[in-house]
């Protein structure tokens, strides 16, 4: 049975809980809580005045595609053309395009664990088969070729590699990348979805490179996803960009002419001001959330039974539990689990957070530092103070023992 969208149920359950009258310290949306520059608000404010207000061709108008292939060209330094770009309206339709294109009953998609919630849903949706493979903290939280050999099989049809990474914030060196592209050229008939939204945000070193960068002769197979919700705070206008091989393009541009037709020209044009525009919004950016996450990390290390990681890029934490599994509550409830401790923080310290579960790996938990510092100085302040209750509760029941 297809289930609702962790991370949207998990803000629907905030809205209600807010309009029933509680203050809600809220850490589970992935969405800036930042407002769209300037300049890409005045690119759609002239395409209005200016009449492009009409359909365009189901790809996406040739402007903005050419834009996603000069920035392809400009910032991966790989060979695209328009003909290679599809736009779509985000980059979680473009995913499912690809794979209601090429996924039938029996075939074989292979999804790294943790992953975002949507991926084994989507191929579920086609009669396909998420094969789930973990890539635990052990791992830094990323494929190893070893792991991906051993889920290889003739019936997989796609690899999907999401970096940096919703929920952990891990991405792969180029080192990293080479290994695993030397295991797909054995097996030619495995195809690579790279989901890169959060290609633009990335706090140490170099930014996270495509797999086709390192390996160009995988990109006649190759699928890169991404857009401009996140690196420019546009979530609601609703922008992806899928580039690819042109059967492929062409295929989900059919799907998408029997469906949505074509996204919001007006969108699309201020897609097109982001892409080809003034990019110190994303250095702007980048700086306010590198800062939010280091005081982020800073208050959770606080907090008993949390191990706390600085993310890479995304503005995820993904914190394990374990520490806390087995511990019980003041109000006398034991956590079994990540979602126990996920509600367990919700009841006690008004603090909203998606459990590890709902991304393929547990027992952890996903903070979004996407919000402001004051909710993140409160926030962090009420975990660590539940957290302290369950280890000052266990103490009182020993000593009562």
């Amino acid at each position: 049975m297809l289930k609702p969208s962790a991370s949207i149920a998990a803000k629907k359950m905030v809205t209600e809980l807010e309009a029933a009258g509680r203050t809600i310290l809220d850490f589970t949306i992935g969405e800036p809580d930042l407002t769209t520059p300037p300049h890409i608000v005045e690119a759609a404010i002239s395409a209005m005045r200016n009449g492009d207000t009409h359909y365009t061709a189901s790809a996406g108008t040739p402007a903005l595609r050419e834009a996603v292939a000069r920035k392809v060209v400009r910032e991966k330094g790989l060979a695209c053309k328009a003909e290679n770009v599809v736009i779509g309206c985000g980059a979680k339709q473009l995913i499912y395009e690809a794979f209601a294109t090429t996924v039938e009953a029996g075939v074989e998609v292979i999804v790294p664990a943790p992953y975002w919630v949507s991926y084994p849903d989507i191929v579920g949706l086609q009669g396909g088969c998420p094969v789930i493979v973990t890539a635990g903290a052990e791992d830094d939280f990323k494929l190893t070729p070893a792991a991906l050999e051993a889920a290889i099989t003739p019936a997989t049809r796609w690899l999907v590699l999401n970096a940096p990474n919703n929920p952990t914030g891990a991405f792969y060196s180029r080192e990293e990348l080479t290994a695993l592209a030397g295991v797909l050229r054995r097996y030619p008939h495995v195809w690579i979805m790279t989901d890169e939204i959060y290609e633009n945000l990335f706090y140490e070193g170099e930014r996270s490179p495509s797999i086709v960068e390192v390996a160009p002769d995988l990109a006649e197979r190759s699928l890169l996803i991404s857009g401009v919700s996140k690196a420019y705070a546009m979530t609601g206008w609703r922008v992806g960009y899928a580039v690819g091989p042109k059967p492929l393009i062409d295929a989900m541009t059919k799907l998408l002419s029997q469906s949505t037709t074509c996204p919001s020209s007006i969108s699309q044009a201020a897609a097109v001001a982001a892409l080809d525009g003034d990019q110190s919004c994303i250095d702007e950016a980048t700086a306010l959330y590198r800062k939010r996450r280091d005081r982020m990390v800073e208050l959770l290390k606080q907090a008993p039974g949390l191990e706390v990681r600085a993310p890479s890029g995304a503005f995820y934490l993904y914190p394990c539990v374990a520490g806390l599994i087995g511990k019980t509550t003041p109000a006398g409830k034991v956590l079994k689990s990540d979602t126990d401790v996920a509600l367990y923080l919700l009841e006690a310290a008004n603090v909203a957070v998606v459990d590890g579960s709902a991304y393929g790996l547990s027992p952890y938990i996903r903070f979004s530092f996407a919000t402001g510092m004051e909710t993140i100085e409160q926030g962090c302040a009420n975990v660590v103070t539940a957290c302290e209750a369950l280890f000052a509760n266990e103490t009182r029941q020993s000593a009562t023992a």
